[in-house]
């Protein structure tokens, strides 16, 4: 006998945003060498969650921190939407929850206290209708890092300006 099935495949694409990315930390990059990333969920409240979906976050400054075997985001800002609950004290910057498998959190606590590195939310962005935070292990760039870096990328640059300019004249 045949099995059945369920016809109602698009059913869930108009729900939760619009399906992309919310909020990119570019600064990251600069300042940082990236190395392993990890897919976390927020635990986040109904009005951050409509702030969200407007538009209104921001992890430009923000990190990550394990405390007592959980992780938490710190500096993170959700601006409220003027409508938000009044009943509810709304705080741009409070700490939220970020939800990974013990086995990650396991993997993170070693590499964080033993390696020294740091957490860094990269990106928030919508998978169905649940946000998720892209975290990255982290190692600081030094001043001279950061030069280096820059200097290659304007020499990238001017290459690649020579060989069109040589390939148009050719």
């Amino acid at each position: 006998m045949a099995k059945k099935t369920n016809n109602k495949a698009g059913k869930d694409k108009g729900k939760g945003g619009a399906g992309g990315t919310i909020a990119l930390n570019k600064r990251a990059r600069h300042e940082y060498h990236l190395e392993e990333r990890f897919e976390a969920g927020l635990a986040l409240q109904g009005w951050e969650l409509k702030s969200i979906r407007a538009g209104r976050a921001n992890i430009g400054e923000s990190y990550a921190v394990i405390r007592h075997g959980e992780m938490f985001l710190f500096g993170a800002q959700i601006t409220p939407l003027i409508s938000a609950s009044t009943h509810v004290v709304a705080e741009e910057r409070r700490t939220r929850k970020l939800l990974l498998h013990r086995r990650e959190i396991d993997t993170l606590i070693g590499r964080v206290e033993r390696d020294g590195y740091t957490l860094i939310p990269t990106a928030l962005y919508w998978k169905g209708n649940k946000v998720k935070a892209e975290l990255a292990l982290a190692k600081g760039k030094q001043q001279h890092d950061k030069r280096a870096a820059s200097k290659e990328r304007d020499w990238n640059r001017e290459k690649q300006r020579v060989m069109r300019q040589h390939n148009r004249d050719a």
